[in-house]
């Protein structure tokens, strides 16, 4: 099983800290018995965005958080100074805002989250999955799923796709245990030069040691449970629940209701156990290659 890094090791990034905060303030405000009606009166909003405040879904105003800590009967002064002080991290903006004339509004969440993933588990069902594509695969895949995209856009979102990819380096790379069927890997993207390099890329990013690839065979029959690429989230903290990331053509959900998330915790495990063990991918690769 491959484990989460060390929690001292992560940095946690606005997503996640907003997150945190979101529920502290949650637990405060359920502590002293305060509805959210109260709440949002306290500090001119409404309730919606009390919940988009204690769900992370939107940034903080200091003034907001000061004011309900007081609503809240919180005055001790250290641990009001320290809420505060994750509230102005968690305003930090992310890499990404520079990419939001190329991003819809749907998918910034998903970077956040992956940026603040510990252990990010993925099943690549039709394509390589965005984490261990290639530059020219990249390029020749984007291209595909956005043909009226001019040129300068296609290469603003190549740039996002290789700027997620630093989640698995250095200092505290993210662990990633990817199944990918091998179809995904048999599927001709570009030509053979860029499936080729493709290929060869798998093979070194799994003799990496906080990488877990699997290939999951045509001789395995149907992919377990008939699901499509879906994408599981732990993360370092504990008050941080898993998330699943299911998109599709026009959008995407996300599933954070453990009823949800089990389902598809255990598919992708059940994935992991029928397919060859990692210690079998090389040669599978060195298979495709040969067949290219």
């Amino acid at each position: 099983m491959t484990e989460i890094p060390d929690r001292d090791s992560l940095q946690s990034g606005p997503t996640a800290l907003r997150i945190l905060v979101g529920a502290q303030l949650r637990r405060f405000r359920e502590a002293a018995d305060v509805s959210r009606e109260s709440a949002a009166y306290a500090i001119r909003g409404s309730q919606s965005k009390i919940s988009r405040m204690e769900s992370g879904r939107t940034s903080f105003k200091p003034r907001d958080v000061a004011d309900l800590l007081t609503l809240y009967g919180v005055r001790d002064q250290p641990e009001r100074d320290s809420l505060l002080a994750l509230v102005a991290q968690a305003n930090a903006p992310g890499w990404w805002q520079d990419y939001r004339d190329v991003l819809p509004d749907w998918f910034e969440p998903y970077l956040g989250l992956e940026q603040d993933a510990a252990l990010i588990r993925t099943y690549g069902v039709q394509f390589v999955p965005a984490l261990l594509q290639t530059e020219h695969y990249a390029r020749e895949l984007i291209a595909r799923n956005h043909p009226a995209e001019p040129a300068g856009r296609v290469e603003r979102l190549v740039a996002v796709r290789l700027r997620r990819r630093r989640v698995l380096d250095p200092p505290a790379p993210r662990k990633l245990w990817a199944v990918l069927d091998e179809g995904a890997l048999r599927r001709r993207v570009g030509d053979e030069q860029v499936m080729r390099a493709q290929i060869e890329h798998l093979a070194r990013m799994a003799e990496r040691p906080h990488v877990t690839l699997q290939v999951f065979p045509f001789a395995s029959g149907a992919a377990l449970g008939g699901i499509g690429p879906v994408t599981l989230l732990r993360f370092a903290q504990e008050e941080l629940d898993d998330v699943v990331y299911l998109e599709h053509l026009t959008g995407a959900h996300y599933l954070t209701k453990e009823s949800e998330v089990r389902h598809y915790r255990h598919l992708l495990n059940e994935l992991g156990v029928h397919a060859p063990p990692p210690a079998e991918t090389p040669a599978i690769l060195r298979e495709i290659l040969a067949a290219l």
